[in-house]
Protein backbone atom coordinates (compact mmCIF):
# COMPACT_ATOMS: atom_id res chain seq x y z
CA UNK A 1 0.00 0.00 0.00
CA UNK A 2 1.51 3.17 -0.99
CA UNK A 3 0.29 6.14 0.44
CA UNK A 4 0.72 10.02 -0.43
CA UNK A 5 0.10 13.07 2.31
CA UNK A 6 0.25 16.46 1.29
CA UNK A 7 0.97 19.54 3.66
CA UNK A 8 1.41 23.21 3.81
CA UNK A 9 -1.54 24.52 2.28
CA UNK A 10 -3.48 27.76 3.69
CA UNK A 11 -4.81 31.17 3.24
CA UNK A 12 -2.17 33.81 2.09
CA UNK A 13 -2.66 37.24 0.92
CA UNK A 14 -1.61 38.14 -2.26
CA UNK A 15 1.97 38.36 -2.60
CA UNK A 16 2.94 35.49 -0.33
CA UNK A 17 4.45 32.66 0.03
CA UNK A 18 3.80 28.73 0.81
CA UNK A 19 5.59 26.10 0.74
CA UNK A 20 4.05 22.47 0.09
CA UNK A 21 5.35 19.30 0.63
CA UNK A 22 4.33 15.71 -0.05
CA UNK A 23 5.79 12.25 1.59
CA UNK A 24 5.27 9.05 -0.07
CA UNK A 25 5.15 5.89 2.62
CA UNK A 26 4.71 2.05 2.10
CA UNK A 27 6.27 -0.66 0.16
CA UNK A 28 8.44 1.76 -2.68
CA UNK A 29 11.59 0.55 -4.59
CA UNK A 30 11.39 3.60 -6.28
CA UNK A 31 9.91 6.87 -7.54
CA UNK A 32 10.25 7.88 -11.61
CA UNK A 33 8.64 11.14 -11.09
CA UNK A 34 6.79 13.53 -8.63
CA UNK A 35 4.52 16.18 -9.35
CA UNK A 36 1.75 18.83 -8.19
CA UNK A 37 -1.52 19.51 -10.16
CA UNK A 38 -4.41 21.91 -8.80
CA UNK A 39 -7.93 22.61 -9.35
CA UNK A 40 -10.04 25.47 -8.97
CA UNK A 41 -13.89 24.92 -8.58
CA UNK A 42 -15.64 24.61 -11.96
CA UNK A 43 -12.16 24.16 -13.66
CA UNK A 44 -9.92 20.63 -14.96
CA UNK A 45 -7.41 19.58 -12.98
CA UNK A 46 -4.08 21.05 -14.37
CA UNK A 47 -0.15 20.26 -14.09
CA UNK A 48 1.63 22.47 -12.02
CA UNK A 49 4.78 21.39 -11.92
CA UNK A 50 6.71 17.93 -12.30
CA UNK A 51 10.01 16.74 -11.37
CA UNK A 52 11.50 13.40 -12.63
CA UNK A 53 14.41 11.08 -10.66
CA UNK A 54 17.44 12.63 -12.53
CA UNK A 55 16.42 16.51 -11.38
CA UNK A 56 14.61 17.62 -14.26
CA UNK A 57 11.75 19.80 -14.15
CA UNK A 58 8.82 20.99 -16.15
CA UNK A 59 6.12 24.02 -14.88
CA UNK A 60 2.81 25.14 -16.36
CA UNK A 61 3.35 28.84 -18.02
CA UNK A 62 1.14 30.55 -15.19
CA UNK A 63 3.81 29.54 -12.71
CA UNK A 64 6.88 29.72 -14.26
CA UNK A 65 9.51 31.95 -12.12
CA UNK A 66 7.22 32.08 -9.26
CA UNK A 67 7.43 28.55 -8.04
CA UNK A 68 10.23 25.83 -7.76
CA UNK A 69 9.89 22.20 -7.05
CA UNK A 70 12.32 20.01 -5.36
CA UNK A 71 12.52 16.36 -4.04
CA UNK A 72 14.79 14.44 -1.66
CA UNK A 73 14.81 11.30 -2.64
CA UNK A 74 15.97 9.90 0.64
CA UNK A 75 12.59 11.20 2.12
CA UNK A 76 10.83 10.45 -0.94
CA UNK A 77 9.66 13.74 -0.70
CA UNK A 78 8.46 16.27 -2.90
CA UNK A 79 8.05 20.36 -2.24
CA UNK A 80 6.42 23.19 -4.06
CA UNK A 81 7.76 26.13 -3.00
CA UNK A 82 5.37 28.89 -4.17
CA UNK A 83 5.92 32.45 -4.34
CA UNK A 84 4.40 36.04 -5.06
CA UNK A 85 1.05 34.27 -5.07
CA UNK A 86 -1.84 35.37 -6.78
CA UNK A 87 -5.65 34.95 -6.67
CA UNK A 88 -5.36 32.70 -9.81
CA UNK A 89 -3.77 30.24 -7.92
CA UNK A 90 -6.39 29.47 -5.23
CA UNK A 91 -7.02 25.79 -5.67
CA UNK A 92 -7.06 22.42 -4.38
CA UNK A 93 -3.29 20.79 -5.02
CA UNK A 94 -2.94 17.55 -5.07
CA UNK A 95 0.41 15.39 -4.66
CA UNK A 96 1.48 12.51 -7.90
CA UNK A 97 3.57 10.19 -8.34
CA UNK A 98 4.79 7.45 -10.50
CA UNK A 99 5.85 4.70 -7.80
CA UNK A 100 7.47 1.04 -8.34
CA UNK A 101 5.93 -0.47 -5.37
CA UNK A 102 5.14 -4.17 -5.97
CA UNK A 103 3.43 -2.73 -8.99
CA UNK A 104 3.98 0.24 -11.44
CA UNK A 105 1.42 2.77 -9.73
CA UNK A 106 0.12 6.31 -10.88
CA UNK A 107 -0.80 7.63 -7.30
CA UNK A 108 -2.55 10.65 -6.01
CA UNK A 109 -2.74 12.48 -2.35
CA UNK A 110 -6.24 13.73 -1.07
CA UNK A 111 -5.10 17.54 -1.90
CA UNK A 112 -4.44 20.81 0.11
CA UNK A 113 -6.42 23.58 -0.38
CA UNK A 114 -4.45 26.79 -1.32
CA UNK A 115 -6.65 29.84 -0.76
CA UNK A 116 -5.04 33.46 -1.73
CA UNK A 117 -6.79 36.68 -0.87
CA UNK A 118 -6.45 39.82 -3.04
Amino acid sequence: QVQLVESGGGLVQAGGSLRLSCVASGVIFSINRMGWYRQAPGLQRELVARIISGGSTIYADSVKGRFTISRDNAKNTVYLQMNSLKPEDTAVYYCNAEIISTYRGNFWGQGTQVTVSS
